[in-house]
C-alpha cells in the first residue's frame, strides 16, 4: 500500500480560502464582533484612492478596532507562522529528518536571549523597535557561533552543526532562566520575560509588521529560489555536489535563510513551538517531499495554523488572554502525535 499524496493545486485549492476564511474570522471574532462587510469596506477603504468606498456606514470605531488593531496583529500572526513553517521545511530538509525544527541552529535560543536582555537593562521600554532588533541580533549571534564552532577546514558537516546547534540552544536556554531568576524579585520584569517566553499577539502594530514583514518575505524568496538545490541535498551531499551544487555554499545560504526566518518571527511574537515543526511535517505528507511544492505549501498551512492559534488564545477564555505559545503545544503537540501514529501505520501497511 503507497502512501498517498495530493497534487499541489488540490491544495491550494482549500487551503488558500481557508487562509482567508481565517483571517476575517480573526477580525470578526473578538470582544467586539464585526461583521465581513464592514470589515472588507474598511480594507477597501484604506487600500483603495479615496472616494471609491461608501464610507457612511463605517464609524470611527470600527475603522480603529479593524485596521490599527486586529490587522496588523493577524498580519504579524501570519508572517511569523509562514516564517517558522518556511525555517522548519529548510531544516527539514538540510537535515534530512522531518523532525526538525527552525530552532536546531540555536537562532531561536540566541533571539530569546536577546530579549531577554534588552528587558534586563531597560532598553524595551524605550522604543518599540528595540526589543525585535535585540531579538534578532541574539538570533544571528547564536547562529555564527554555532557555524563557527561546526565549521572545519571550510567545511560544515550537518551532523557537528546539530550537535553545535543543541548545546548552543541549551546554554542560551539557561542563560536566559538565570537572568530570569536573577530579576525574579522585579514582578514587572520577570512578567515581562515570562510572557515573552510563552509567547504572543497581544498590542502588535504596524511597526511590527514592518519590522519581520521583509524578512520574512526575503528569507521566502531565497529558500524558493533554492529549491532545487535543497531537494539534491536531501539525496545527499555527495549526489548533490556530482549534479553541480556548491554544497557548502548552499548550506550556508540555507541556515541564514532559516534563521533569518526564525529570528524575524521570534523577534515579533515570542517564542513560539511546534508551529516550524508540525505544518511542514503536515504538508510533506500530504504533498511529498519535493520543496518547490513543499516551501510554499508549508508558509500557508503555517500562516493558516499561527493565526488560528492567536484566535484560540484571545476567545477562549476571555478576558484572560492565553500566552499563544501554550495553545501552539496544546493544539500542535496532539496534532503531531496523530501524524506520527498515521504515519507509522502507512509504511506499516505499505
Amino acid at each position: 500500500m503507497e502512501i498517498r499524496r495530493y497534487a499541489p493545486h488540490a491544495y491550494y485549492t482549500l487551503a488558500i480560502p481557508l487562509l482567508a476564511l481565517t483571517l476575517l474570522t480573526a477580525i470578526a471574532v473578538g470582544s467586539t464582533p464585526i461583521a465581513w462587510e464592514t470589515i472588507l469596506r474598511c480594507w477597501a477603504h484604506k487600500l483603495l484612492p479615496a472616494g471609491w468606498v461608501d464610507t457612511a456606514a463605517l464609524t470611527k470605531a470600527d475603522e480603529v478596532i479593524i485596521w490599527m488593531i486586529r490587522t496588523p496583529r493577524i498580519l504579524v500572526g501570519a508572517l511569523v507562522g509562514a516564517g517558522l513553517a518556511t525555517a522548519g521545511a529548510l531544516m527539514q530538509g538540510l537535515f534530512r529528518n522531518p523532525l526538525a525544527e527552525p530552532g536546531l541552529t540555536g537562532a531561536g535560543a540566541g533571539a530569546v536571549l536577546g530579549a531577554v536582555v534588552a528587558f534586563v537593562a531597560g532598553w524595551s521600554t524605550q522604543a518599540v523597535t528595540t526589543l525585535p532588533i535585540c531579538a534578532m541580533a541574539g538570533a544571528l549571534l547564536a547562529l555564527s557561533v554555532v557555524y563557527g564552532m561546526a565549521t572545519q577546514g571550510g567545511v560544515t558537516p550537518v551532523a557537528n552543526l546539530l550537535l553545535a546547534g543543541i548545546a548552543t540552544t541549551a546554554l542560551l536556554s539557561a542563560l536566559s532562566s538565570l537572568l530570569l531568576s536573577l530579576n525574579i524579585v522585579n514582578w514587572q520584569i520577570a512578567q515581562e520575560i515570562v510572557f515573552w517566553m510563552m509567547g504572543g499577539l497581544d498590542a502588535r502594530s504596524w511597526t511590527h509588521v514592518w519590522l519581520c514583514g521583509p524578512f520574512v518575505l526575503l528569507g521566502f524568496l531565497v529558500a524558493l529560489l533554492h529549491a532545487r538545490e535543497l531537494d539534491l541535498l536531501q539525496q545527499g551531499e555527495e549526489v548533490a555536489a556530482s549534479l553541480g551544487v556548491d554544497v557548502e555554499r548552499t548550506k550556508r545560504v540555507l541556515i541564514v535563510t532559516a534563521a533569518m526566518l526564525t529570528g524575524a518571527s521570534i523577534a515579533v511574537a515570542g517564542s513560539i513551538g511546534f508551529v516550524g515543526l508540525v505544518a511542514p511535517h503536515a504538508i510533506r505528507l500530504l504533498l511529498g517531499p519535493s520543496n518547490r511544492s513543499l516551501l510554499p505549501a508549508s508558509a500557508v498551512g503555517g500562516a493558516s495554523f499561527l493565526v488560528l492559534c492567536d484566535l484560540v488564545a484571545r476567545t477562549i477564555h476571555p478576558p484572560v488572554e492565553v500566552r499563544l505559545g501554550v495553545v501552539t503545544a496544546l493544539v500542535g503537540g496532539p496534532l503531531f502525535i496523530y501524524l506520527l501514529i498515521r504515519r507509522q501505520r502507512e509504511v506499516g501497511a505499505a
